[in-house]
């Protein structure tokens, strides 16, 4: 998680959602963004690593204090410091991604509206990121944004965690989406908690997150749809497209990138109606009927089969 104004002022249903996050593709739809190639030449070199958005407090304290959810999935409330902050998150890990969610006024200063939200796509082999980098220089971003996050781990000590790279420095309505490689050294400090390592330069997801999500429901993110500005989804498209994502433009403005496992749609829409909208899940275990639970004004769909899906009103 980055909150990337403050940073930059101190150096941030269910079977049906196939349906609602596929939607009607238009093959050259007339917007400026469809004037890029559709599918990339290039290897899949980042992943759907985690998202997080910034939802209603009523939502955010429901979510906080779900007996159901500590059950669901690997769940926990945790305070991070890193990069100079320190910010509390809702969190839901699965195997290799996660889901972070914050309440109104959980963050600094416009990071803190409601329908705030980010992206964070990773790499699974050390020295990926300079590829993409180089990748956003190839479509003519010229001066890709990099920057360096470290962790207190509570010394006072910083940490080297990730390097980031983004198309953009501050310059973003409420979406905020970069590509992100873990640092070796993170992992092998113990307090990090990670595995060892699988291959040489193994700086991957699956690493990185801890097992437990074995004694859960809940496996995976498989499909996340966002609302996001004009603007921002400019932003994100050449970035995805670095990374190896196929970028498929949607009749009604919206994109959605495929690759990697887990499909990713953005609509595009005015700043009001920004913010998280739809998550799929995978599950470890079959379910025979679906369960709906209502978590503050969201509503989690668990099964029917191996999937749930989280829907959320990003106007609540």
């Amino acid at each position: 998680m980055l909150f990337r104004r403050k940073l930059r002022m101190t150096t941030v249903l269910a079977a049906s959602l196939a349906v609602a996050l596929t939607g009607a593709v238009e093959a050259g739809a007339g917007t400026a963004l469809a004037e890029q190639s559709q599918t990339p030449s290039t290897s899949q070199l980042l992943f759907f690593n985690h998202a997080y958005s910034v939802v209603d407090r009523e939502t955010a304290d429901a979510i906080e204090h779900s007996d159901y959810l500590r059950d669901f999935a690997n769940f926990e409330v945790r305070t991070t410091t890193g990069g100079g902050m320190t910010w509390t998150g809702r969190y839901l890990k699965g195997r290799e991604t996660y889901l972070e969610l914050f309440g109104e006024g959980d963050l600094p200063g416009q990071d803190a509206e409601f329908g705030s939200a980010g992206l964070g796509v990773s790499t699974e082999h050390v020295g990926d990121l300079a590829t993409v980098t180089q990748r956003l220089r190839d479509q003519g971003i010229a001066n890709p944004f990099e920057y360096r996050q470290t962790r207190d781990f509570g010394d006072g000590v910083p940490v080297p965690w990730f390097d980031t790279i983004r198309t953009t420095g501050d310059q973003y309505d409420a979406f905020d989406p970069w590509g992100m490689e873990y640092f070796p050294e993170y992992f092998a400090d113990p307090r990090s908690n990670t595995e060892p390592e699988s291959y040489p330069g193994d700086v991957s997801r699956e690493r990185y997150l801890p097992d437990d999500y074995q004694n859960h429901l809940m496996k995976d993110i498989t499909g996340i749809r966002i609302g996001v500005t004009a603007r921002d989804l400019a932003n994100t498209v050449p970035l995805l497209r670095a990374g190896g994502y196929t970028v498929e433009f949607t009749a009604d403005g919206g994109v959605l990138a495929s690759g990697g496992g887990t499909l990713i749609r953005f609509d595009s829409v005015p700043r009001d109606q920004a913010g998280l909208k739809q998550v799929t899940f995978s599950l470890n275990k079959r379910q025979l009927a679906g369960e709906e639970h209502r978590i503050g004004r969201s509503s989690l769909m668990v099964g029917p089969g191996y999937q749930a899906t989280w829907l959320f009103d990003p106007r609540a």
